[in-house]
């Protein structure tokens, strides 16, 4: 009896941040964990789901090797960079005030 091949954990994320809604409640979660890391992993993962770094790099009108260095473990994008990369994943920034706890 043959097993059924599985998706990896990876593949199913990719999958499912084809998805804009999924992709933006991906990112806000990592923004919401406060590691910067964390951050540049999504906004991967999500460039992945969009048909890769050349892709998006094409899209965004950004040079190539810049975003695969914007989005390495150790980049730190400016937020123009940033802002031009979201638009062109279909995303945006947005702020909000933080939840008060009132005593």
């Amino acid at each position: 009896m043959a097993a059924k091949a599985k998706k990896s954990y990876q593949e199913d994320l990719i999958a499912s941040l084809k998805n804009p809604k999924e992709a933006a409640a991906y990112l806000s979660a990592a923004i919401e964990e406060g590691d910067r890391k964390l951050f540049l992993l999504a906004l991967r993962n999500i460039a992945e789901a969009q048909g890769g770094i050349s892709a998006v790099a094409e899209k965004a009108r950004l040079n190539r090797e810049n975003l695969y260095r914007m989005l390495s473990k150790r980049g730190n994008p400016e937020i123009k960079s940033l802002l031009t990369l979201l638009h062109a994943m279909g995303l945006e920034l947005t702020v909000k005030a933080q939840k008060q706890v009132y005593a």
